[in-house]
């Protein structure tokens, strides 16, 4: 059965290392703990892991006072925001490109729009070199966004637009609990997990001669984590093809 949730995806990776046949030696926390650990690594090193999206945020007196907007606990990355309070964006009757296509209207659906753009692209050059975008910074842990400007150019309700990347929430998407190198890579850690909790039985006698070997376990499954890193680290950046 392919996992579509979080239990039918421990179970699936459970299978994988041979239960119900051979008994995990593993506690189910410790299952979820690796899991966890997973997701983790899914989502910072999967381009399949995180989205691009644009972050609509209302700006609260509490915003002005403390100079910084907090995200939501699923963003992993805040990258740019829409330019605030240029002459480009205002929607009045004396912003220059309401004024251009008033007066140049029926010019434009007649002759070429080269002049149109040409004038809009130098418009928002000089507006880039002399006024410039408002300046960044964000950390992940802190999960805060300043904002380096005078906030006198915003008001209380104004609507800022950010360029961030949130996680893919597998309870939504589910199809990401089938990605198989996600899959692989849990059942690698709870296969490491598994050979941790028997190295302190290393060669204790069993029924009929055998011995516990943890320690082999372990070093299999240390092997097959740091494999997997790798094609995360070759899974970071989709396909030229697949970019739309």
């Amino acid at each position: 059965m392919v996992p579509n949730s979080r239990t039918t995806f421990k179970e699936y990776c459970l299978r994988r290392l041979g239960k119900p046949v051979i008994e995990i030696n593993i506690d189910d926390d410790q299952v979820d703990d690796r899991v966890d650990e997973a997701l983790r690594y899914y989502y910072d090193y999967h381009f399949d892991g995180a989205e691009k999206v644009f972050l609509k945020h209302q700006v609260t007196a509490e915003d002005m006072q403390n100079r910084f907007i907090r995200l939501p606990d699923n963003i992993t990355g805040a990258v740019d925001i829409f330019p605030i309070g240029g002459a480009l964006q205002t929607n009045n009757m004396f912003n220059i490109r309401y004024q251009i296509t008033l007066n140049e209207l029926y010019t434009l659906t007649s002759v070429s729009m080269i002049p149109y753009y040409m004038t809009m692209s130098h418009l928002a050059l000089l507006e880039e070199l002399l006024v410039g975008k408002q300046p960044l910074r964000y950390n992940r842990n802190a999960n805060l966004l300043y904002l380096d400007m005078s906030w006198d150019i915003v008001t209380e309700g104004t609507y800022l637009i950010i360029v961030a990347y949130q996680v893919i929430n597998p309870d939504v998407y589910v199809r990401a609990w089938s990605d198989i190198l996600l899959v692989r890579y849990a059942t690698a850690l709870i296969k490491q997990q598994w050979g941790q909790n028997l190295i302190k039985f290393q060669d204790m006698p069993m029924p009929g001669g055998m011995k516990f070997n943890g320690a082999k376990l372990y070093d299999d499954a240390t092997s097959e984590v740091k494999e997997l890193q790798q094609e995360f680290f070759l899974n970071s950046i989709p396909a030229t093809d697949m970019i739309g």
